[in-house]
């Protein structure tokens, strides 16, 4: 067709994610002493050439001179230039497979490092235009065929013209001389590549700047991995999770901020216009009000283990994944509830305490061991058990209530109330989840039910436990000692104020809500909790979704996947499908998934489709979220 437009490609930078010659300098130059300043002289030449500043087939010939390049070098770099392409042109390898007699390569490059690439991009060697090598006898690089035209300046332009392409040209590139195609009037659109270098005098030349190739499809409106760019996905996580996360997403190609702190409901509500992803850990609130006044909000990532924070009827009723990282910080809990139990049978921070007031107390009054000691653990998941199977390895019994069924381990014992707990621990340590039926579990009825001297433990929620009980229980002297990580009422960053009740009393340890806060849990829960997000985004995948139906899935090969989650209610599967074959498309393969509430259906088709087409789909009948994946 005369209107389908020929792709014409730059090669360093934008299919691959290095310069050539740079990589040839590193190569040819390894071991010489004067590898450093040589390097240093040929990025800047390939800076000035890149950016307009000297014409292109100078800097070649300025930076070969500087070079010993031999055959043996060369081939080297082409053995491996397949594991330099650029991400996201790997990512849509099947577009260029299948669109390859539309597309051409047009580089400053050499054919001998060019030619794997277009061979693994399905590219006929014609439709390849590239400098050539000339070696001499003793197989050294002597130069470049000055015959070609893409050894002088001007070079791109006049092999455009030659070629007497019919329908719109479009140039992709990063350096000045992709710019020069479209300012000479060789192509009709020229577009900056910046996923691997950006440079200003490039991007100001040219129509738009694409920072991938998922980019560069959409604004051609040509199929590509993604139905949308990924870099248009934007993230914001808060409260300064770990970096690990934003690492992990952005190399998958997506837009991430990030803030220090907590946001209260108003600034949460301003950050979120045009945020498609949102990651907090416990001290940020996503309210109703939020979620109502979040217009592209499509996940939740909560990157610790609770989600009360969350509403997560108000997500689910507007078709918002909530995902969570529920066992990543478990190791570190665990080890600070048998430090914090271990600190407070030897009063050891009272007496650190003493120490540096220059008070020396050796006394073995109120010191004891764990070993034959009760431990009863108020709640049985996946830090209750944990935490049973230590204390158990260090000599303590362990009981535990839970009003789930619990497979308990080792020789814990399962207490059938949470009174018979009460009366037989020597210790009490609490690990439940946030729920408002868990508010003021451990009130005054509750303390009183201990035996005098217990020791109590909360790494779970601050809302568990009444402060105002517990600080008359400790004053009186009915309970020994406690341990708070958490409170009813934390600052939202580390330079707010701290206040409470239980400040200065005796034998009562506070720590900053740090249970899960060592470096190992934090990368951790970054990474699962990124997965999880990548899982959704990439793939339709709700595994570990804490507020949708669980649905694994695989990537999709060989067709297209379409999204769609409703409420729970008749007729909305056949209604979906009718719209599907109204488009004429035919399911690969169907998953439909429901809860009490809500339906998730991720179908599968066989070949593209137009958007317009779909459209359909977004108005049926109790429809919540509709997104087209690939």
């Amino acid at each position: 067709m005369a209107d389908t437009p020929t792709l014409v490609f730059d090669f360093d930078s934008t299919l691959v994610r290095v310069e050539t010659l740079e990589v040839l300098a590193d190569i040819a130059l390894d071991g010489r002493a004067d590898a450093t300043d040589i390097r240093g002289e040929i990025g800047r030449l390939t800076d000035q050439a890149m950016a307009g500043e000297i014409a292109f087939g100078d800097a070649l010939r300025r930076r070969l001179a500087l070079l010993p390049l031999n055959q043996s070098h060369v081939t080297a770099l082409a053995d491996r230039i397949l594991e330099e392409g650029t991400p996201s042109v790997r990512r849509n390898l099947r577009f260029f497979q299948d669109n390859a007699d539309r597309i051409i390569i047009l580089s400053g490059g050499f054919r001998e490092i060019i030619a794997p690439i277009a061979q693994r991009l399905g590219i006929a060697a014609d439709r390849v235009f590239c400098n050539d090598l000339i070696y001499d006898a003793e197989d050294q690089v002597v130069g470049v065929d000055d015959s070609n035209p893409l050894s002088r300046a001007g070079g791109k332009p006049e092999v455009i013209r030659s070629l007497h392409l019919t329908g719109p040209v479009v140039m992709i590139g990063d350096g000045w001389t992709d710019a020069e195609v479209k300012l000479a009037g060789a192509a009709d659109r020229f577009y900056a590549y910046t996923e691997i270098v950006r440079r200003e005098a490039v991007v100001a030349a040219a129509d738009a700047e694409v920072p991938s190739m998922d980019e560069l499809l959409h604004l051609e409106g040509l199929p590509g991995r993604w139905s949308y760019p990924r870099a248009r996905v934007r993230m914001l996580l808060l409260e300064n999770i770990h970096p690990a996360a934003v690492m992990r997403l952005e190399e998958a190609g997506y837009t991430v901020e990030t803030r220090k702190g907590a946001l209260d409901e108003d600034d949460l509500i301003a950050a979120l216009k045009g945020v498609h992803v949102l990651g907090i850990r416990s001290k940020t609130q996503v309210s109703e009000r939020v979620l109502a006044e979040a217009d592209r909000l499509m996940a939740v990532a909560a990157f610790c283990i609770g989600t009360n924070q969350i509403d997560l009827d108000a997500c689910a009723t507007r078709g918002v994944a909530v995902f969570n990282a529920p066992y990543s910080n478990t190791r570190s809990v665990v080890e600070l509830a048998i430090g914090l139990t271990i600190t407070l049978m030897r009063d050891v921070a009272d007496k650190s305490a003493a120490m540096h007031r220059g008070q020396w107390n050796k006394s073995a009054d109120g010191s004891r061991e764990l070993r034959g000691k009760t431990l009863g653990i108020v709640g049985y998941g996946a830090i209750g058990s944990q935490l049973s199977v230590l204390a158990e390895a260090l000599g303590m019994r362990v009981v535990f209530h839970d009003l789930s069924e619990r497979l308990a381990l080792g020789n814990a014992r399962r207490m059938r109330s949470l009174d018979a707990l009460l009366a037989e621990s020597d210790v009490v340590s609490l690990h439940v989840d946030g729920r408002k039926e868990n508010e003021n579990l451990i009130g005054a009825a509750q303390l009183s039910r201990m035996k005098t001297g217990t020791l109590l433990l909360n790494l779970s929620r601050g809302h568990v436990v009444d402060i105002g009980a517990l600080t008359q229980a400790i004053g009186s002297g009915r309970i020994g000692g406690a341990a708070l990580d958490v409170f009813p009422e934390e600052p939202r960053t580390n330079s707010d104020p701290f206040d409470s009740p239980l400040m200065g009393l005796k034998n009562v340890i506070l720590t900053p809500h740090i249970g899960g806060s060592t470096e190992e849990a934090q990368e951790a829960i970054a990474e699962f909790a990124a997965d999880r997000l990548l899982g959704y985004l990439n793939r339709g995948d709700t595994t570990f979704c804490v507020n949708l139906p669980n649905v694994q899935l695989a990537d999709v090969s060989g067709g297209h996947r379409i999204l769609h989650i409703h409420r729970n209610q008749p007729g909305v599967l056949a209604e979906l499908n009718r719209e599907l074959t109204t488009a004429g498309l035919n399911i690969l393969g169907q998953h439909l998934k429901t809860d009490e509430r809500t339906g998730y259906v991720i179908t599968d088709v066989d070949h593209g489709y137009e958007p317009e087409a779909l459209r359909a789909l977004k108005t049926v009948a109790g429809t919540l979220r509709f997104r087209l994946l690939h």
